[in-house]
């Protein structure tokens, strides 16, 4: 059983949150008038917001305002568009906000928040399982969870030496609490794939060992369906065909070791199921939009290029 899923299958938020590691950690504190919230454009990604201080709406387009106030968690799961305000409204209607470092306001703020974020903008793609969330979702934290949000407001408050490693530890175990918490309180699994237990046991076949050759006869073995019925279920239910998600598992796999290991490319293309550096560099580019080796230069650049 899958304590973080409540049904036997693959630990999904945790690979959900790897596959967000190859992008990069952000954060910062902001504080606002509530009316000067304002409205975030969509990216490839996850992004949060932690309410400190004040109330408002948090407004999407496709769910119905959602009230928040202080403590609680606003959780973009794969970067669609959102903002605040005072009232509900048209996400449209609001401001757009302003990104990256800004001064404090001049005048009075009623409303404090940190924002934390993945930002894919390397590349890559948002794990199924959070694509099959809601645009936003909103829960209260544990004790646990409330330990962290102190944690991540102090490295916002004062950065100090290690805070390039910090940060994205914080927003990892960030990420993993909330989404630990939408499963435990949500009446149903949130990824009916998970549900499914040919489905299931297909990708637990994938995500085990990405680098074996899988077949769709032989994944369509082990889900016990035809491979017709297999086929169009697991589209269906994860949201893209089997041979599509066997590759992006496996591209992902090699995008983490090439940010986590200086194994050389032949190394990498051989652990992720890949006969040559030649076929894993075509592959990776036509993913990523970037060969293996300026992709994991990017990583180690300054300014992420």
């Amino acid at each position: 059983m899958c304590a973080a899923t409540r049904f036997p299958c693959v630990d999904v938020i945790s690979e959900a949150v790897e596959a967000l590691r190859i992008g990069r950690a952000y954060g910062r504190r902001i504080e606002t008038p509530v009316q000067q919230a304002g409205r975030f454009a969509g990216f490839e990604g996850v992004g949060f917001h932690v309410i400190l201080r004040g109330h408002g709406w948090l407004i999407s387009e496709e769910l119905p305002p959602l009230a928040v106030g202080p403590g609680d968690i606003a959780l973009a799961p794969y970067g669609a568009p959102h903002g605040f305000a005072t009232e509900p409204v048209p996400l449209a209607t609001l401001p757009l906000a302003t990104m990256g470092p800004q001064r404090p306001p001049d005048g009075p703020v009623d409303m404090e928040f940190i924002c934390g974020a993945y930002r894919l903008d390397d590349g890559g793609t948002v794990h199924p399982y959070l694509r099959s969330l809601p645009a936003v979702v909103t829960v209260t934290p544990d004790g646990r969870l409330a330990a962290l949000v102190e944690v991540l407001a102090a490295e916002m408050d004062t950065p100090r030496t290690g805070t390039e490693v910090t940060r994205p530890a914080v927003v990892d175990l960030m990420l993993i609490h909330v989404l630990r918490l939408w499963n435990e309180r949500a009446p149903e699994p949130s990824w009916p794939a998970l549900a499914d237990p040919g489905i299931a046991a297909a990708l637990r076949s994938i995500h085990e060992s990405p680098q074996e050759q899988w077949t769709v006869a032989e994944l369509s073995r082990a889900a016990g369906l035809s491979r017709t019925a297999f086929t169009r279920r697991f589209t269906t239910l994860v949201g893209t065909p089997p041979m599509t998600y066997l590759i992006s598992r496996r591209l992902t796999r090699g995008a983490q070791l090439l940010r986590e290991s200086d194994a050389p490319l032949s190394a990498v293309a051989r652990r992720v199921g890949y006969a040559s550096e030649f076929a894993f560099a075509g592959a990776f580019r036509r993913e990523f939009g970037m060969a293996p080796g300026r992709f994991r230069r990017a990583l180690h650049a300054p300014d992420g290029r």
